[in-house]
Protein backbone atom coordinates (compact mmCIF):
# COMPACT_ATOMS: atom_id res chain seq x y z
CA UNK A 1 0.00 0.00 0.00
CA UNK A 2 1.53 3.05 -1.35
CA UNK A 3 2.35 6.51 1.18
CA UNK A 4 3.65 9.50 -0.15
CA UNK A 5 6.86 10.50 -0.65
CA UNK A 6 6.92 14.11 -1.59
CA UNK A 7 4.60 16.85 0.66
CA UNK A 8 3.91 20.34 0.24
CA UNK A 9 3.43 21.53 3.46
CA UNK A 10 2.42 25.30 2.65
CA UNK A 11 2.06 27.89 3.61
CA UNK A 12 -1.68 28.69 3.35
CA UNK A 13 -2.16 32.03 0.64
CA UNK A 14 1.55 31.94 -0.97
CA UNK A 15 1.25 30.22 -4.01
CA UNK A 16 0.70 26.61 -2.69
CA UNK A 17 -2.84 26.36 -5.11
CA UNK A 18 -0.91 27.18 -7.91
CA UNK A 19 2.23 24.38 -7.25
CA UNK A 20 0.30 21.67 -6.82
CA UNK A 21 -1.70 22.18 -10.18
CA UNK A 22 1.33 22.57 -11.80
CA UNK A 23 3.39 19.76 -10.38
CA UNK A 24 0.58 17.23 -11.02
CA UNK A 25 0.95 17.99 -14.36
CA UNK A 26 3.78 16.06 -14.72
CA UNK A 27 3.49 12.64 -16.21
CA UNK A 28 5.89 11.35 -13.28
CA UNK A 29 4.33 13.12 -10.93
CA UNK A 30 1.21 11.68 -8.68
CA UNK A 31 -0.88 13.69 -6.66
CA UNK A 32 -4.32 12.96 -5.99
CA UNK A 33 -6.58 14.37 -9.15
CA UNK A 34 -10.00 15.47 -7.55
CA UNK A 35 -10.12 18.69 -5.70
CA UNK A 36 -11.72 17.24 -3.15
CA UNK A 37 -8.59 15.27 -2.08
CA UNK A 38 -6.61 18.63 -2.41
CA UNK A 39 -5.34 19.41 1.34
CA UNK A 40 -6.22 15.82 3.46
CA UNK A 41 -4.63 17.16 6.59
CA UNK A 42 -4.10 13.61 7.25
CA UNK A 43 -0.69 14.62 9.29
CA UNK A 44 -2.23 17.76 11.08
CA UNK A 45 -5.29 15.91 12.19
CA UNK A 46 -4.98 11.90 12.70
CA UNK A 47 -7.10 10.62 15.35
CA UNK A 48 -8.72 14.08 15.54
CA UNK A 49 -12.01 15.40 15.68
CA UNK A 50 -12.69 17.22 12.16
CA UNK A 51 -15.71 19.16 13.73
CA UNK A 52 -14.23 22.24 15.10
CA UNK A 53 -14.75 25.54 16.29
CA UNK A 54 -15.40 28.19 14.46
CA UNK A 55 -17.52 31.88 14.26
CA UNK A 56 -20.46 30.54 13.26
CA UNK A 57 -20.24 27.38 16.15
CA UNK A 58 -19.07 23.76 14.64
CA UNK A 59 -17.00 23.71 11.83
CA UNK A 60 -16.40 20.41 9.94
CA UNK A 61 -13.46 20.06 8.21
CA UNK A 62 -14.82 18.44 5.13
CA UNK A 63 -12.09 17.18 3.08
CA UNK A 64 -9.89 16.26 6.19
CA UNK A 65 -9.03 12.25 6.61
CA UNK A 66 -7.92 11.50 9.83
CA UNK A 67 -7.51 7.39 9.57
CA UNK A 68 -4.60 5.80 8.11
CA UNK A 69 -6.64 3.51 5.53
CA UNK A 70 -8.69 6.42 3.89
CA UNK A 71 -5.11 8.43 3.44
CA UNK A 72 -3.62 5.29 2.07
CA UNK A 73 -6.52 5.42 -0.35
CA UNK A 74 -5.81 8.97 -2.19
CA UNK A 75 -2.36 7.29 -3.69
CA UNK A 76 -4.77 3.99 -5.31
CA UNK A 77 -4.44 5.05 -8.82
CA UNK A 78 -0.63 5.21 -8.78
CA UNK A 79 0.93 3.04 -11.29
CA UNK A 80 4.62 3.95 -12.34
CA UNK A 81 5.16 7.80 -10.74
CA UNK A 82 8.33 8.28 -9.30
CA UNK A 83 7.50 11.04 -7.44
CA UNK A 84 4.23 10.81 -5.25
CA UNK A 85 3.07 13.68 -3.09
CA UNK A 86 -0.05 15.69 -1.43
CA UNK A 87 -0.52 19.73 -0.33
CA UNK A 88 -1.69 20.46 2.76
CA UNK A 89 -0.81 24.21 3.85
CA UNK A 90 -2.10 22.95 7.88
CA UNK A 91 1.69 21.21 8.07
CA UNK A 92 3.70 24.02 7.97
CA UNK A 93 2.22 25.37 11.21
CA UNK A 94 0.71 22.31 12.87
CA UNK A 95 3.29 21.37 15.61
CA UNK A 96 2.03 17.44 15.73
CA UNK A 97 2.78 17.19 11.74
CA UNK A 98 6.62 16.84 11.76
CA UNK A 99 6.76 14.50 14.02
CA UNK A 100 3.87 12.42 12.47
CA UNK A 101 5.38 12.80 8.50
CA UNK A 102 8.76 12.02 10.22
CA UNK A 103 6.83 8.43 11.59
CA UNK A 104 5.14 7.19 8.83
CA UNK A 105 7.62 8.97 5.91
CA UNK A 106 11.19 9.64 7.38
CA UNK A 107 12.34 9.79 3.70
CA UNK A 108 10.05 12.15 2.40
CA UNK A 109 10.69 15.53 0.67
CA UNK A 110 9.47 18.63 2.06
CA UNK A 111 8.27 21.59 -0.10
CA UNK A 112 7.52 25.14 1.65
CA UNK A 113 6.76 27.96 -0.30
CA UNK A 114 6.60 31.17 1.99
CA UNK A 115 4.59 34.77 1.79
CA UNK A 116 5.89 38.12 3.45
CA UNK A 117 3.46 37.51 6.42
CA UNK A 118 2.06 40.77 5.93
CA UNK A 119 0.18 39.96 2.79
CA UNK A 120 -0.09 36.34 3.50
CA UNK A 121 -2.28 37.07 6.56
CA UNK A 122 -4.14 40.21 5.05
CA UNK A 123 -4.64 37.29 2.14
CA UNK A 124 -6.17 34.94 4.55
CA UNK A 125 -8.10 37.53 6.14
CA UNK A 126 -9.94 37.87 2.40
CA UNK A 127 -10.19 34.25 1.69
CA UNK A 128 -12.53 34.11 4.75
CA UNK A 129 -14.37 37.35 3.89
CA UNK A 130 -14.76 35.57 0.70
CA UNK A 131 -16.32 32.10 1.59
CA UNK A 132 -18.20 33.75 4.08
CA UNK A 133 -16.04 32.23 7.01
CA UNK A 134 -15.27 35.89 8.75
CA UNK A 135 -17.97 37.66 10.08
CA UNK A 136 -16.00 40.67 10.77
CA UNK A 137 -15.52 42.52 7.92
CA UNK A 138 -12.21 44.47 9.40
CA UNK A 139 -8.84 43.36 9.17
CA UNK A 140 -7.41 45.06 11.95
CA UNK A 141 -10.61 43.71 14.35
CA UNK A 142 -10.03 39.97 13.25
CA UNK A 143 -6.08 40.75 14.82
CA UNK A 144 -7.38 42.26 18.01
CA UNK A 145 -9.61 39.24 17.84
CA UNK A 146 -7.22 36.23 17.45
CA UNK A 147 -5.51 35.87 20.45
CA UNK A 148 -8.74 35.51 21.76
CA UNK A 149 -10.47 33.18 19.12
CA UNK A 150 -7.43 30.91 19.89
CA UNK A 151 -8.29 31.08 23.12
CA UNK A 152 -12.11 29.37 22.66
CA UNK A 153 -10.69 26.55 20.60
CA UNK A 154 -11.13 28.11 17.33
CA UNK A 155 -9.94 26.26 13.96
CA UNK A 156 -6.41 27.17 12.56
CA UNK A 157 -8.15 28.16 9.46
CA UNK A 158 -8.84 31.33 11.42
CA UNK A 159 -5.15 32.11 12.74
CA UNK A 160 -4.84 34.31 10.60
CA UNK A 161 -1.69 36.29 11.96
CA UNK A 162 -0.31 33.73 13.82
CA UNK A 163 0.47 31.38 10.62
CA UNK A 164 2.95 33.69 9.48
CA UNK A 165 5.46 33.31 12.13
CA UNK A 166 7.27 30.55 9.69
CA UNK A 167 10.99 30.51 11.37
CA UNK A 168 8.99 29.08 14.12
CA UNK A 169 7.59 26.54 12.06
CA UNK A 170 9.75 25.17 9.87
CA UNK A 171 12.55 24.54 12.63
CA UNK A 172 10.67 21.74 13.64
CA UNK A 173 10.78 20.18 10.27
CA UNK A 174 14.79 20.88 10.18
CA UNK A 175 15.12 19.89 13.82
CA UNK A 176 13.60 15.99 12.27
CA UNK A 177 14.83 15.92 8.61
CA UNK A 178 17.99 16.43 6.95
CA UNK A 179 18.85 19.80 5.06
CA UNK A 180 19.00 18.18 2.03
CA UNK A 181 15.24 17.05 1.99
CA UNK A 182 13.69 20.25 2.45
CA UNK A 183 13.36 23.18 -0.17
CA UNK A 184 11.99 26.45 1.11
CA UNK A 185 10.97 28.82 -1.96
CA UNK A 186 9.52 32.73 -1.79
CA UNK A 187 6.67 33.69 -3.14
CA UNK A 188 8.52 35.74 -5.23
CA UNK A 189 10.28 33.04 -6.78
CA UNK A 190 6.53 31.73 -8.01
CA UNK A 191 5.59 34.70 -9.16
CA UNK A 192 8.64 36.26 -11.19
CA UNK A 193 9.42 32.55 -12.67
CA UNK A 194 7.15 29.70 -12.44
CA UNK A 195 8.82 27.55 -15.15
CA UNK A 196 12.25 27.54 -13.54
CA UNK A 197 10.48 27.27 -9.94
CA UNK A 198 8.94 24.37 -10.86
CA UNK A 199 11.81 23.01 -13.07
CA UNK A 200 13.85 23.46 -9.90
CA UNK A 201 11.37 20.92 -7.65
CA UNK A 202 11.28 18.56 -10.45
CA UNK A 203 15.11 17.80 -10.45
CA UNK A 204 14.55 17.93 -6.35
CA UNK A 205 11.67 15.12 -7.20
CA UNK A 206 14.04 13.55 -9.40
CA UNK A 207 11.71 13.33 -12.03
CA UNK A 208 12.58 14.91 -15.77
CA UNK A 209 13.13 17.90 -15.59
CA UNK A 210 12.87 18.93 -19.19
CA UNK A 211 9.02 18.30 -18.78
CA UNK A 212 7.58 22.00 -18.81
CA UNK A 213 4.54 22.73 -16.64
CA UNK A 214 1.76 24.71 -18.13
CA UNK A 215 1.94 27.77 -15.32
CA UNK A 216 0.12 30.75 -17.11
CA UNK A 217 -3.11 29.97 -14.85
CA UNK A 218 -2.64 32.12 -11.37
CA UNK A 219 -5.15 29.43 -9.11
CA UNK A 220 -7.09 29.98 -6.14
CA UNK A 221 -6.64 34.04 -6.24
CA UNK A 222 -8.62 36.08 -3.53
CA UNK A 223 -10.77 38.11 -3.76
CA UNK A 224 -13.61 39.51 -1.36
CA UNK A 225 -17.04 40.05 -2.06
CA UNK A 226 -18.00 43.93 -2.47
CA UNK A 227 -21.80 43.17 -0.90
CA UNK A 228 -21.70 41.15 2.07
CA UNK A 229 -25.41 40.38 2.18
CA UNK A 230 -25.08 39.03 -1.33
CA UNK A 231 -22.20 36.96 -0.13
CA UNK A 232 -23.83 35.33 2.80
CA UNK A 233 -26.85 34.48 0.45
CA UNK A 234 -24.31 32.54 -1.59
CA UNK A 235 -22.40 31.13 0.25
CA UNK A 236 -24.22 30.06 3.33
CA UNK A 237 -27.55 27.71 4.17
CA UNK A 238 -30.85 29.76 3.39
CA UNK A 239 -34.40 30.07 2.76
CA UNK A 240 -33.63 31.19 -0.55
CA UNK A 241 -31.56 28.40 -1.57
CA UNK A 242 -33.45 25.62 -0.55
CA UNK A 243 -35.69 27.11 -2.68
CA UNK A 244 -33.53 27.09 -5.37
CA UNK A 245 -33.04 23.34 -5.17
CA UNK A 246 -36.25 22.59 -5.52
CA UNK A 247 -36.82 24.45 -8.85
CA UNK A 248 -33.78 24.82 -10.65
CA UNK A 249 -31.00 21.44 -11.85
CA UNK A 250 -27.46 21.24 -9.52
CA UNK A 251 -25.32 22.44 -12.92
CA UNK A 252 -27.68 25.50 -13.44
CA UNK A 253 -27.75 26.59 -9.62
CA UNK A 254 -24.19 26.01 -9.91
CA UNK A 255 -23.35 27.75 -12.57
CA UNK A 256 -25.62 30.92 -11.94
CA UNK A 257 -23.80 30.82 -7.97
CA UNK A 258 -20.23 31.09 -9.76
CA UNK A 259 -21.46 33.82 -12.01
CA UNK A 260 -22.72 36.09 -8.80
CA UNK A 261 -20.37 35.37 -6.68
CA UNK A 262 -17.68 36.48 -9.46
CA UNK A 263 -19.28 39.64 -10.30
CA UNK A 264 -19.93 40.77 -6.79
CA UNK A 265 -15.74 40.03 -5.88
CA UNK A 266 -13.21 42.90 -5.71
CA UNK A 267 -10.32 43.30 -3.82
CA UNK A 268 -9.23 45.94 -0.68
CA UNK A 269 -5.47 47.26 0.01
CA UNK A 270 -4.08 47.28 3.24
CA UNK A 271 -3.66 50.18 4.94
CA UNK A 272 0.07 51.47 5.62
CA UNK A 273 -0.62 52.30 9.01
CA UNK A 274 -1.65 48.12 9.89
CA UNK A 275 1.20 46.95 7.34
CA UNK A 276 3.61 49.13 9.89
CA UNK A 277 2.37 47.65 12.57
CA UNK A 278 2.33 43.91 11.30
CA UNK A 279 5.99 44.36 9.87
CA UNK A 280 7.37 45.13 13.07
CA UNK A 281 5.75 42.48 14.99
CA UNK A 282 6.98 39.92 12.46
CA UNK A 283 10.36 41.22 12.20
CA UNK A 284 12.34 39.14 14.54
CA UNK A 285 10.83 36.12 13.22
CA UNK A 286 12.19 37.55 9.30
CA UNK A 287 15.31 38.19 10.59
CA UNK A 288 15.58 34.09 12.41
CA UNK A 289 14.11 32.74 8.92
CA UNK A 290 16.77 34.56 6.90
CA UNK A 291 19.15 32.66 8.64
CA UNK A 292 17.34 29.28 8.61
CA UNK A 293 16.76 29.19 5.28
CA UNK A 294 19.54 31.29 4.14
CA UNK A 295 17.23 34.43 1.73
CA UNK A 296 17.49 37.55 1.83
CA UNK A 297 14.36 38.69 3.02
CA UNK A 298 14.79 42.67 3.68
CA UNK A 299 12.25 43.27 1.57
CA UNK A 300 9.89 41.88 3.94
CA UNK A 301 11.18 44.29 6.27
CA UNK A 302 10.44 47.17 4.61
Amino acid sequence: MTLPNFLLIGAAKSGTSSLYYYLKQHPQVYMPASRDQKEPDFFALEGEDINRIGPYGTHTMTNAITDLDNYRALFDGVTNEKAIGEASTSYIYSEKAPERIHNYIPDAKLIAILRNPVDRAFSHFLFSMSNGREPIPDFAKTLDAEEERIAKGWSFQWHHKRRGFYSVQLKRYFDRFDRDRIKVYLYEDLRNDPTGLTKDIFQFLEVDDNFVANVKKKHNPTQVPKNQTVNTLLNRPNPLKAIAKTILPKDFRKNLADRLKQKNLGKPELSAKLRRELTKDYRDDILQLQDLIGRDLSSWLE
